[in-house]
């Protein structure tokens, strides 16, 4: 698989996917001394990165208590590691895509790759850290999670329109749907614009085009705010981790969104009726880390969780309970067969192919559609 400094290509996440499932690994390493330490870790993570079987099963093996806090967003990430100085968190968990955005802030520091077992998790994601996130002193990123965005919806309450039974971005702001559909706002807002090139109604390339320069994003997210704005109504809930989107779908009156795979996916494991697909305009990929803050107090606790969340069993018991991809070789053979079910249901014919890869967000970019975000929220 081939990476870059602006990240995976998407075309190469076939060969990860199935690099994954094909590499069967060695029996786990045995724990060694240092790692055996028990205390205390401070993990700052995406909400649902972590299932309580994880963690126990992590406990119980080294006696180390992980403080769990969750996150939604790499905006919240990132302000609260700038409000602390890199403070009050052992390992975080930034995307692969935002490396432009923490380089100059100087908030983390490299990995001890003496004691980072890399050899476990796929190749082509490992080089993410040591291409993107080398900021002069080393890499400070390993791959953790793989996933992608793209459509879930009610299984008894909705069905694509196209005769291909595949979904679009389009349906989220469709009037059929309207007030039934969810999305999250700077995500959504980008998939609607993927919709509007593929419906001709915006030159095609524009949104990749976009990250190039701010000329080029202005023009491009001025479009698309406006087109959001007189559709907003058509939205049922504005979604902001994977709690809002399970609430959405069954609770909250939602028959089709704009989602992470990972939620509804644990919903359909769990016998809802729920699914996940990739759209017509490609699902959008990214791979979130592991990072470990200027502040981190816990080193020998922080490597005793990399050694154990790198081992294929425990990576593909969690699986099951997350809903997302594991970078670690392996993982996917000790998760459930609804796993890989799921996985060929969500991905069918050439949708792995057709993945498109967030692109790296250079600071200025981030800021300017943080600008049209709150236009298209405050409308």
């Amino acid at each position: 698989m081939t990476i870059t400094k602006s990240g995976v290509n998407r075309r190469s996440f076939l060969k990860a996917g199935t690099a994954a499932g094909a590499v069967a690994l060695a029996s786990p390493a045995l724990v060694s001394k240092a790692l055996a330490a028990s205390g205390e870790l401070d993990i700052l993570m995406w909400s649902d990165y972590l299932p309580d079987g994880f963690l126990a099963e992590f406990k119980a093996e080294t006696g180390i208590t992980v403080n769990f806090t969750g996150i939604g967003s790499n905006e919240e990430l990132i302000n609260k590691m700038k409000a602390s100085n890199g403070s009050g968190a052992d390992i975080i968990s930034p995307t692969n895509n935002r490396s432009l955005q923490w380089g100059p802030l100087e908030l983390l520091q490299a990995f001890d790759m003496s004691r980072v077992p890399i050899d476990k998790v796929n190749p082509a994601m490992a080089k993410i850290g040591p291409d993107a996130w080398n900021f002069g002193d080393g890499s400070t990123w390993l791959p953790h999670i793989w996933g992608t965005e793209g459509m879930a919806w009610r299984i008894d309450l909705w069905s694509p329109a196209d005769a291909s039974g595949v979904p679009s971005y389009g349906a989220v702001w469709a009037e059929e749907n309207a007030g039934k559909t969810m999305m999250r706002a700077h995500s959504g807002m980008l998939g609607a614009g993927l919709y509007m090139e593929g419906s001709g109604q915006m030159d095609p390339g524009s949104v990749w085009a976009a990250y190039e320069s701010e000329e080029n994003m202005r023009k491009t997210w001025g479009m698309i705010a406006d087109w959001c704005i007189a559709r907003k109504n058509n939205l049922k809930l504005i979604w902001n981790d994977a709690d809002t989107q399970k609430n959405g779908l069954l609770n909250d009156g939602v028959i089709v969104g704009q989602t992470w795979d990972g939620p509804p996916l644990a919903l359909k494991s769990a016998g809802e009726p729920v699914t996940y697909q990739a759209p017509k305009e490609g699902s959008m990929a990214w791979v979130d880390g592991m990072a470990i803050p200027k502040g981190a107090k816990n080193i020998d606790q922080i490597y005793a969780f990399i050694e154990f969340a790198y081992r294929a069993k425990p990576a593909g018991v969690a699986i099951d309970g997350h809903g997302y991809n594991s970078p670690v070789l392996g993982a996917d053979t000790h998760a459930s067969a609804q796993y890989a079910k799921n996985f060929a249901e969500a991905y069918p014919g050439d949708a792995l192919a057709n993945l498109n890869a967030w692109p790296a967000e250079a600071p200025w970019y981030a800021d300017v559609r943080t600008e049209y975000v709150n236009k298209f929220k405050s409308a």
